[in-house]
């Protein structure tokens, strides 16, 4: 049995997994889906001072009291982020770790080094009365659709779940400083259907910190692949356990 820790992205929430974690637990392992401070059940928590620290510490938080080990951490999206600094801090625990469709720092970047459009949310956001929030990206005309989901009854769904995002996760630079880090391995999940304009990948080195070739996977879906493809999704999981 392996243990999943599933991290959502931006403006998104943890029932973003609720397709994917069931067929993981079908086949016989635990999986952890929170939300992450300023969404779902932790909503009520959202402000300015609100950032990607935060997010590391509620995953380390867990993980520490949980008193998880071997964990596969996956990190959709902005959580690539999250789960770098994350497993930086406890890399002991990590048994694998996988950037889906996700920003890949290095040591000292920020979301907007990682994928530089960003800049432009924040820009937007800083001439508005609340400039510390960013909304959810819109809807874009098919096939690009929402997130990359084009279903309109998943759309539905979709928009039931998003909400802001707070400035400080695009501005706080991820800490990748722990030797110990570089041993963990990585597997990188693209998703490769239909991609907005300004949205750029990072090419994936051969080899990875570790040494040993670079594993890169692909899905012929849009961002949210969780959501469009999660049976899919689950195998690629699996094979990153054993």
């Amino acid at each position: 049995m392996s243990t999943y820790l599933l991290v959502h992205g931006a403006w998104h929430d943890g029932r973003c997994w609720d397709r994917t974690a069931p067929l993981l637990e079908a086949a016989g392992h635990r999986v952890f889906r929170p939300s992450l401070t300023g969404y779902g059940d932790k909503a009520h928590l959202f402000g300015p001072e609100v950032g990607l620290d935060t997010h590391v510490e509620d995953v380390v938080r867990l993980i520490k009291d949980e008193d998880l080990t071997d964990v596969v951490l996956v990190g959709h999206s902005y959580a690539g982020l999250v789960i770098s600094s994350a497993a930086n801090e406890v890399p002991e625990r990590i048994a694998h770790l996988v950037y889906l469709d996700a920003m890949v720092p290095e040591h000292g970047e920020t979301a907007v080094d990682a994928q530089p459009v960003t800049q432009r949310l924040i820009d937007a956001a800083a001439s508005t009365d609340t400039p510390w929030r960013i909304p959810p990206l819109p809807e874009l005309p098919p096939p690009f659709g929402l997130f990359g989901v084009t279903d309109p009854a998943d759309q539905e769904w979709l928009r039931g779940m998003l909400s802001d995002h707070p400035v400080l996760c695009l501005q706080q630079p991820a800490c990748l400083d722990n030797p110990s880090l570089r041993q963990v391995p990585r597997t990188h999940v693209h998703c490769v259907g239909a991609t907005p304009e300004g949205i750029v990948r990072r090419p994936v080195p051969a080899l990875q910190p570790n040494g040993t070739p670079s594993r890169v996977r692909e899905l012929p879906t849009g961002h949210d692949c969780m959501i469009t493809m999660p049976v899919e999704l689950s195998e690629l999981l699996l094979e990153a356990s054993r």
